[in-house]
C-alpha cells in the first residue's frame, strides 16, 4: 500500500510539473548566488557613454583580499563571467587613447594599489582565458579605505572633472579607474 501511495503521490507531483509547464508557466531557476548587476554612465545629454557588466559576490563574512581574492594574481573582477567594459565613444584612460568598443576588465588587487587591465579578448568566464598578449591597456591605481563596509562587489561610475571615474568597492577598499573623452 505505501508503495502505491508514494508511486500516486510522485505522478501527482509530476503532473503538476507538466501542468504548469503545458500552461505556458516557466521554470525558473533560483538567484545566483552572485547575481549580474551593470553601471552605465551618460553624459548630459542621456548618451551612453560607457557601461559595465559583473557579478557581484558577497563577502559573507570572508576575508575577500589576499585570501579569497590573492593578492598578485589576475582576477576577473567579480564572478562568474569576466567583468566586461563596453564604450560607446573613444576615451582615455590614464592618458592612453582606447577606441569605443568592448574589452574585458580584469584587475590585479595588491595591498596599496591595483593594476587595472583592458583586455581585447571578451565573452571569457573568469580569467582561466587572461593572456597578456591580449591586454590593451595596463594602468595602476591606489587602493582607498570605503567609508563603510560593502558586503557585495560593487561598481558605479561617478562624474569626475574630466569625464568619469569607475568606482570599484568589495569590502573595506575601492579604486577609481579615471575615464575621460579623447580630445
Amino acid at each position: 500500500m505505501k508503495k502505491i501511495l508514494i508511486a500516486v503521490f510522485g505522478l501527482m507531483l509530476t503532473l503538476g510539473n507538466a501542468q504548469e509547464e503545458m500552461d505556458g508557466a516557466p521554470n525558473f531557476s533560483k538567484m545566483d548566488s552572485s547575481p549580474m548587476d551593470l553601471a552605465l554612465y551618460r553624459n548630459q545629454n542621456e548618451e551612453p557613454i560607457a557601461r559595465v557588466i559583473y557579478s557581484r559576490p558577497q563577502k559573507r563574512d570572508r576575508e575577500v583580499f589576499g585570501k579569497l581574492v590573492p593578492y598578485g594574481e589576475v582576477w576577473r573582477t567579480g564572478a562568474n563571467e569576466a567583468t566586461e567594459l563596453t564604450l560607446y565613444k573613444d576615451m582615455q584612460v590614464a592618458g592612453e587613447k582606447i577606441p569605443q568598443g568592448t574589452y574585458t576588465l580584469y584587475t590585479v588587487p595588491n595591498e596599496k594599489e591595483w593594476t587595472v587591465i583592458l583586455n581585447k579578448k571578451t565573452l571569457t568566464w573568469g580569467a582561466y582565458e587572461y593572456s597578456s598578449e591580449q591586454d590593451l591597456v595596463r594602468i595602476n591605481v591606489p587602493v582607498r579605505k570605503a567609508q563603510n563596509n560593502i558586503e557585495a562587489l560593487s561598481m558605479a561610475f561617478q562624474e569626475s572633472n574630466n569625464g568619469a571615474d569607475l568606482l570599484i568597492g568589495w569590502d573595506d577598499r575601492f579604486v577609481k579607474v579615471p575615464f575621460e573623452p579623447t580630445m
